[in-house]
């Protein structure tokens, strides 16, 4: 008897949901459109591109012999993943650091201490480009990885993301170490770190794709043509008289592939981890 009316039930309901589909199927067919029409225009002339094609065409290795001709790609590639990388690593283990230490150490001064630090947040980066500049000319460290790595070594919002997660790590745990005689080192590697792995993945997203991303500061302190980046390849396309959209988008292509690929594989811990630092 109760059969019949459960099942109508679900059946509205259903419904009901068939417009909300709707609406985030078109939503999403406008967010990858962009892709899309990158990935399309890497394969056709200028001339095609600038006509508005959105279909794939036949130029891709024309593209891909102007681009090459033109600038050092597989350097530009290797130089942003070096980059990248040891920003990434460094980044991750003074921020984890900091945040563990604001969160798990217990000194009255270190609530106005993380105040003061949450307050640099609030200065914006080209405000601080000339006298970064002047410290990196002065240490002779232009064109390194160290002259594009030392301003974001350690960023406020990596250490208040850590520092929000580790309140979620078992004291416990801390207390109970401290007891046995383990050294803080020891809890951190080997307590810490395996707990926190989602925190540190989705540190690992935003710093790796932050730095990948970098144009302003590498611009100014990367002078010489060895050590550019991808963004700065981008930009060197766009410039002159006449612009070969096509060459442009591939490169653009090139330059997008390896954020969108780690973020797809570490798009669960990402998640996790965002989640945590939230709470």
């Amino acid at each position: 008897m109760t059969e019949a009316p459960r099942k109508t039930n679900v059946s509205h309901i259903q419904l009901r949901l068939i417009p909300s589909y709707i609406f985030l199927i078109i939503v999403s067919l406008i967010s990858v459109f962009p892709l899309y029409w990158m990935l399309t225009a890497a394969t056709n002339t200028t001339v095609e591109v600038a006509r508005g094609k959105i279909w794939f065409g036949t130029n891709l290795l024309v593209n891909y012999q102007n681009l090459i001709k033109q600038q050092d790609l597989w350097r530009a590639m290797g130089n942003s993943f070096l980059y990248s990388t040891v920003q990434t690593v460094v980044c991750l283990f003074v921020c984890s650091l900091a945040g563990y230490g604001f969160e798990l150490y217990h000194d009255k001064h270190k609530d106005r201490l993380f105040s003061i630090l949450l307050l640099a947040m609030m200065v914006p980066q080209v405000a601080t480009l000339i006298p970064l500049f002047m410290m990196v000319s002065k240490m002779k460290l232009l064109n390194t990885v160290w002259a594009f790595i030392l301003p974001s070594i350690s960023t406020p919002f990596m250490i208040m993301m850590f520092r929000q997660n580790s309140r979620n790590f078992p004291v416990d745990v801390l207390e109970a170490a401290r007891i046995d005689g383990e050294s803080e080192l020891r809890i951190f590697f080997n307590m810490y770190f395996p707990i926190m792995k989602s925190t540190y993945a989705a540190a690992a997203v935003i710093t790796f794709m932050n730095s990948w991303n970098a144009y302003m500061w590498p611009r100014v302190v990367m002078k010489d043509n060895s050590a550019q980046t991808m963004p700065m390849l981008i930009a060197n396309l766009s410039n002159g008289y006449a612009v070969d959209y096509g060459m442009m988008m591939l490169g653009v292509l090139f330059c997008s592939l390896p954020t969108i690929i780690i973020f797809f594989v570490l798009q669960k811990q990402f998640a996790e981890g965002i989640t945590g630092s939230v709470k």
